[in-house]
């Protein structure tokens, strides 16, 4: 039976986890507490595991390189929407430690449920899973860092308008994930990365 440990080795040979603070998260989040059967021969696989609603807990490797992109750091604030089984948003609570705060963003009521009673596993103080509204986002709050976990058909601007000065945004759209940024002058500066798949993003 494969471990934790064993993902956490997988995802850093293959380059897709290297920054430490990240890596450390891996470590301590284990993706077993997040998934539907955690007798499951699959929990540590490299690839994403259904966990209701057509919605899935994502690939280990794309996780990575998306909280590798997003750069979390200690302190900050961060909005993660998609939450789905909570697993993103208790690596990045982990990440920002006690001084920082994660809101979790979920469309489907019954997820809502299903990821704070798996954050409730951690005892995290800083973090909720809150149910989506008619908007894209937490209208009217600023983040330091955004990430998206469902794909976009186009760029939500509503996004940006949450985003800090100097702060960061990891977003799929269709096939693509972009990684992009808000210099000092407000404006978007990004970058692509082609060739992945997630569910779509319905708001």
């Amino acid at each position: 039976m494969r471990t934790n440990n064993n993902l956490v080795d997988h995802l850093i040979n293959t380059g897709a986890l290297y920054s430490s603070n990240i890596t450390e998260a891996f470590e301590n989040i284990d993706r077993v507490d997040f998934v539907l059967n955690p007798a499951d021969s699959d929990v540590y696989e490299d690839y994403p595991l259904p966990i209701g609603h057509g919605q899935t807990i994502s690939q280990p490797t794309t996780v990575a390189m998306m909280l590798e992109m997003l750069e979390p750091k200690k302190g900050q604030k961060i909005l993660d929407i998609g939450s789905g089984s909570g697993w993103t948003t208790a690596l990045l609570s982990y990440i920002v430690g006690s001084d920082g705060y994660v809101t979790g963003v979920e469309r489907v009521g019954d997820l809502v449920k299903f990821g704070n009673k798996n954050l409730g596993k951690y005892g995290f103080k800083n973090t909720k899973i809150i149910q989506s509204g008619d908007k894209l986002g937490v209208v009217g709050e600023k983040f330091d860092c955004i990430l998206v976990s469902a794909a976009a058909d186009e760029f939500p601007k509503e996004l940006a308008e949450q985003l800090k000065v100097g702060g960061k945004l990891v977003i799929p759209i269709r096939s693509s994930i972009y990684e992009i940024t808000k210099n000092k002058d407000g404006k978007l500066e990004g970058c692509e990365h082609y060739g992945f798949a997630f569910v779509p993003l319905i708001f």
